[in-house]
């Protein structure tokens, strides 16, 4: 087992170093599927569910909807080094303007990604409240928040009686 895990690594490494980019490569390639699953949580909620929150503390569903798609915005044009697509959205706008505005993000997040290489990984960006970090950090940070937002979403469905799309069965 260990000989056949060792050589699956080395594999792995082999075609991680013929790659040229291997990290931008991997965020462009997990964004149609967060895309997916993250649009299809907003649209499975239903829309008189968009001011839910299952706890005080908790955000509404339409402002964590809000939020992703800020958070794309933002992190899309540090990570790409081009203009932040204008928004006016709010999170009291209802269902189809948020999800229209999801969708909008990222499509906005692919084309400021198709042109991102590995070459400035290092290169310091301003972040979140003024915080400097790295090209590559503000990418984790991005695929982090997909992960995040998306669990959360999930979340929110379940607590509304409803099945998140990736444990919906294949149709």
């Amino acid at each position: 087992m260990k000989r056949k895990l060792g050589m699956a690594l080395l594999l792995t490494s082999a075609v991680l170093a013929q790659e040229k980019n291997p990290v931008s490569t991997v965020l462009k390639e997990s964004l149609p599927r967060q895309q997916k699953n993250l649009v299809a949580a907003a649209e499975e909620m239903p829309a008189e569910k968009y001011s839910y929150k299952p706890t005080e503390a908790q955000m509404e569903f339409g402002h964590l909807v809000l939020h992703v798609l800020q958070t794309n915005t933002y992190l899309c044009s540090k990570i790409g080094d081009v203009p932040q697509a204008a928004q006016s959205l709010k999170d009291s706008d209802g269902k189809d303007k948020l999800v229209e505005g999801l969708k909008a993000s990222f499509d906005f997040c692919t084309s400021a990604l198709s042109k991102v290489d590995d070459s400035k990984l290092g290169d310091e960006l301003e972040l979140f409240g003024g915080r400097k970090g790295s090209r590559a950090l503000a990418m984790f940070m991005l695929t982090g928040s997909w992960a995040d937002h998306y669990s959360e979403a999930a979340m929110y469905l379940r607590l509304s009686g409803l099945i998140p799309p990736t444990a919906q069965p294949k149709k």
